[in-house]
């Protein structure tokens, strides 16, 4: 697995784009989505809802279990990815790209948010 070096990851295996014009977009890791099983049901954000870094902001549900989806800054979600919610698989063939969750006009980042290298050695993969 390897992580993207554009990205920012938090300790709860979310990932977050540089902003562009003040919006990120979001997604879970590679790691997450294996962790997680085949995930077959999100329930994410609405548009315009305002999320909290750290604090849960949807749900992931795989054949194994149902996980929480935390934002991994604050902010206000100006998009939700439908094609996930239509397809969720796509969060396992491509948490990177098609698979992202939702965008956020980022008002806060916390600071600790990982770089690739550093969520690499903190998920062990």
């Amino acid at each position: 697995m390897s992580n993207p070096q554009q990205l920012r990851y938090s300790k709860e295996h979310e990932w977050l784009t540089a902003a562009e014009d003040g919006v990120s977009t979001v997604g879970i890791t590679e790691f997450a989505a294996n962790a997680l099983g085949d995930v077959v049901f999100a329930q994410l954000p609405e548009v315009g809802d305002t999320v909290t870094a750290g604090e849960t902001c949807g749900e992931l549900e795989s054949t194994k279990s149902v996980s929480d989806l935390y934002a991994p800054v604050t902010g206000e979600v100006t998009e939700t990815n439908q094609d996930v919610v239509d397809d969720p698989s796509l969060v396992n063939s491509a948490p990177f790209e098609g698979g992202w969750l939702f965008k956020v006009r980022v008002a806060q980042e916390p600071d600790d948010l990982l770089t690739a290298d550093e969520y690499t050695e903190f998920s062990g993969n």
